[in-house]
C-alpha cells in the first residue's frame, strides 16, 4: 500500500476534504432512516426515483450468533450517485469519487430496518443541473457535482483514498481482546468486505493500492452486552479504518469476494477470518483472453482482520480445458468453517462454451490448520450454467429475454454448514450446497439442493425444490441458509414467471421465494414449505447504468439461527418499465439503433427502482 505517502502529500483534495467536514464526519448525532412491514425493505434510505439512486442490487446479509436479533445487510447501492438528469440524461454514468456498498442494520430480527447517514463524498443531492452545487469545491480530480455530504454506504472510504465499489460480503465474528485472543465476552465484531478503487487523483503515485479493484474490509464492534446498537452503528467514528487486504499490482482486478468469521468457539482457529475472491489479472483482460490468469484466492487473518495473508489456490493459468485444475477460471466462491475449525471454500470451475449451456463443476478446498494450507480441489457437483442466449450487445448470458439481466454465476455454489455457533457444541457440521440449474433446459430451470454430512466426503443427489406450476418458477439466483443446531434448512431464491422473451415490449415477471425444510434423518431435507413470496415485478423496470439492458445482480443470500431464518433478494416490485427504454434495446439488438432516449424520469415514475426486500 502507499497510504502513507498518500496521506502525506500536502496538495491532495482529500486533505482539503478532511479538514473542511473534521467537525461533522464523527459525530454520533447521525440520522436513520426507518420503516416496519411484513417482508420489510432494507434499502429504507433510498428514494423511489430518479434513476440511478433508486439502484440497489446484489444482497448479501450476516446474523450475530451470539446477539441472534440482530442482522445487518449489504448491496450495491446508487444512492449518493447524481442522477441522470444531473448531465447529459441519456449517458448516466458512475459519479467519479462516489461509493455503492450500501450497509442497512435491523435490531429486532429483520422485522425492521435502518439505513445510517454517515458523511463522505457524495453527489445524492444533484438531482439535475439546477440543483449540482457540491457542498466543498471540486478538485480537477473529481466530479464538479460531488463533495462532502450525507452518504448511505461505507464510511471512511474517502478519507482512506478509497472509492467503495460494491459486491458486499459481510460476516460476525468474535471480538478479540486486548491481548489478541478471541472471546464472544469480549463482544462481537462485525466484517464488511466489498470491491474497492481509488480515489481519483491528480497523481499517479496518490493511489492507495496497486490495480483496478481490491478486496478492501470494513469493521465495526459491538459490546457483549447488547451487540451492535442503533447509538453505535450511527455513529461513524466506531467504524475502523478500511483496510486493504488483497495483494495487489497494477494489473489486478480482484473480484467477486465471499468473507466468514469462524464463529464457534470450539473450533482451535476461533476468531479467524477468511475472504475467497477470483483474482483477474492481465488488467481484467479474462473475458477476451481465454489464458488471462484469474486464480481463485484465499485471504486469512488472525488479529481480526488487521492483516492479512494470501494463498493462490490454483494456478494462474487457465485453459478451455475443464480438466485441469483452473479450467477456464473459478469463481462464485462461498467460505465457511465447521465447529472443528475446518475452514471449506466453493467454488464454480467454469467450462467454455459455445456450445450452450455449458457443463461446469462445483469445487471445493479445505484447510485444517487455520488457513496456512488447503488441499486441492475436490469435485463436489457437476452442474449445468442456466445460460441458453448470450445477449449480443452486452456479450453476457441472460435468462428472462433479450436484454435480460444477466445470470453468469446462477449456478455458483451458495454454500452453509450448521456448526452450532456460537459454541459449537453437538454440532451436525452437515453441509448444504444451492444453486440453479439449467439441466431441465431453457424454461425448466431448477433450484437444486444437495447436501454432505461427512465433510464434504459424499453428496447426496441433488434435489430441485422450486414450484413447477402453472405457472414455474424459474431459478435465477439462490442461497441456503441451515440453523446452527442443524434441525432447519432456508433457502432463498429469485425466479422469472415469464418464459424467455424474444422481445423488449411483452411484460415480464419476477419474484422472491423463501422455502423452508425440517432436517431429517440422515441429514435430509424434508417437508419443503413456501413461508414467502414477493409481490411481482417487472425487472424490465431495472438498469445497467448505461441503460442497454436489465441488471439485478450475482445474488442473493440467506442467514439463519435456531428460532428463525432471514434472506434477502432482488426486488423489482416498486421498478416501473420504460417502453421508450425498451425499444431502444430492442433497436440495438436488431442493429438499426434508435436515438438513446432519456430514461422515464417523471416524479410519478420510478423506472430503475429496483430494491432489496427481506424475509421476515
Amino acid at each position: 500500500m502507499k497510504s502513507n505517502h498518500w496521506f502525506s502529500h500536502s496538495k491532495s483534495v482529500l486533505s482539503y476534504l478532511r479538514a473542511a467536514t473534521a467537525v461533522t464526519l464523527f459525530s454520533a448525532a447521525a440520522a436513520m432512516a426507518f420503516v416496519a412491514t411484513r417482508d420489510p425493505l432494507v434499502n429504507v434510505g433510498s428514494p423511489p426515483s430518479p434513476f440511478s439512486q433508486n439502484k440497489q442490487n446484489e444482497p448479501a446479509i450476516a446474523v450475530d450468533a451470539s446477539h441472534n436479533n440482530v442482522l445487518v445487510a449489504g448491496a450495491n447501492d446508487n444512492i449518493d450517485l447524481e442522477a441522470c438528469n444531473a448531465g447529459d440524461p441519456t449517458t448516466c454514468p458512475f459519479t467519479p469519487g462516489v461509493g455503492t456498498s450500501g450497509v442497512y442494520f435491523s435490531f429486532n430480527s429483520g422485522a425492521s430496518w435502518t439505513q445510517p447517514k454517515y458523511q463522505g463524498y457524495t453527489a445524492r443531492t444533484c438531482v439535475g443541473p439546477a440543483a449540482c452545487a457540491p457542498s466543498t469545491p471540486p478538485t480537477p480530480a473529481t466530479s464538479s457535482n460531488a463533495g462532502i455530504g450525507s452518504i448511505g454506504t461505507l464510511p471512511g472510504y474517502v478519507h482512506a483514498g478509497l472509492v467503495s465499489g460494491g459486491d458486499p460480503a459481510l460476516a460476525f465474528g468474535p471480538k478479540p481482546g486486548a491481548d489478541g485472543t478471541f472471546s464472544w465476552a469480549n463482544g462481537s465484531r462485525l466484517y464488511y468486505a466489498n470491491l474497492a478503487s481509488n480515489f481519483p487523483q491528480p497523481a499517479k503515485n496518490e493511489e492507495a493500492f496497486n490495480g483496478l479493484f481490491a478486496v478492501v474490509v470494513s469493521r465495526i464492534d459491538g459490546p457483549a452486552a447488547t451487540g451492535l446498537t442503533s447509538a453505535i452503528v450511527a455513529n461513524q467514528a466506531n467504524w475502523m479504518a478500511p483496510v486493504v487486504a488483497s495483494k495487489q499490482s497494477s494489473t489486478t482486478f480482484s473480484d467477486k469476494e465471499q468473507i466468514w468469521a469462524d464463529n464457534a468457539s470450539s473450533s482451535p482457529f476461533f476468531g479467524t477470518v477468511y475472504v475467497c475472491f477470483a483474482q483477474f489479472r492481465s488488467k481484467a483482460s479474462h473475458e477476451n483472453n481465454a489464458n488471462a490468469p484469474a486464480p481463485l484466492t484465499a485471504l486469512v487473518s488472525h488479529d481480526g482482520g488487521t492483516t492479512w495473508s494470501s494463498n493462490q489456490l490454483v494456478p494462474a493459468g487457465t485453459s478451455p480445458n475443464s480438466n485441469n485444475a483452473s479450467g477456464f477460471g473459478i469463481s462464485g466462491c462461498t467460505v465457511r468453517t465447521d465447529s472443528h475449525g475446518v475452514a471449506y471454500i466453493f467454488g464454480e470451475k467454469f467450462a467454455q462454451g459455445p456450445p450452450l449451456p455449458t457443463h461446469s463443476e462445483h469445487v471445493m478446498f479445505k484447510s485444517t490448520d487455520g488457513g496456512k494450507s488447503w488441499s486441492k480441489s475436490a469435485s463436489v457437483q457437476q452442474v449445468v450454467d442456466p445460460c441458453f442466449y448470450i445477449d449480443p450487445v452486452i456479450g453476457r448470458c441472460v435468462e428472462d429475454g433479450i436484454a435480460g439481466a444477466r445470470n453468469d454465476l446462477a449456478a455458483s455454489p451458495s454454500v452453509d454448514i450448521a456448526n452450532n455457533a456460537p459454541t459449537g457444541i453437538g454440532a451436525t457440521n452437515e453441509i448444504v450446497d444451492a444453486w440453479v440449474d439449467g439441466s431441465g433446459g431453457l424454461n425448466n430451470e431448477h433450484v437444486l439442493v444437495s447436501y454432505s454430512t461427512n465433510g464434504g466426503a459424499t453428496w447426496s443427489a441433488p434435489t430441485a425444490i422450486e414450484n413447477t406450476g402453472p405457472p414455474r418458477d424459474r431459478g435465477y439466483y439462490a442461497a441456503p441458509a441451515l440453523s446452527p443446531n442443524g434441525t432447519d434448512l432456508y433457502v432463498v431464491y429469485n425466479a422469472y414467471l415469464t418464459t424467455f422473451q424474444n422481445d423488449t415490449s411483452s411484460s415480464r415477471i419476477l419474484e422472491g421465494i423463501v422455502k423452508h425444510a425440517t432436517i431429517g434423518a440422515g441429514g435430509a431435507p424434508t417437508g419443503w414449505t413456501e413461508i414467502l413470496r414477493s409481490p411481482p415485478g417487472d425487472p424490465r423496470g431495472s438498469s445497467q447504468n448505461g441503460l442497454t439492458a436489465e441488471f439485478l445482480g450475482d445474488y442473493v443470500y440467506a442467514a439463519a439461527t435456531n428460532t428463525y431464518g432471514a434472506a434477502v433478494w432482488n426486488d423489482v416490485r416498486n421498478a416501473a418499465d420504460c417502453p421508450a427504454i425498451d425499444a431502444w434495446r430492442a433497436s440495438l439488438r436488431a442493429g438499426v439503433p434508435l436515438t438513446r432516449p432519456v430514461p422515464c424520469q417523471s416524479p410519478a415514475t420510478t423506472f430503475g427502482n429496483s430494491d432489496i426486500f427481506s424475509f421476515p
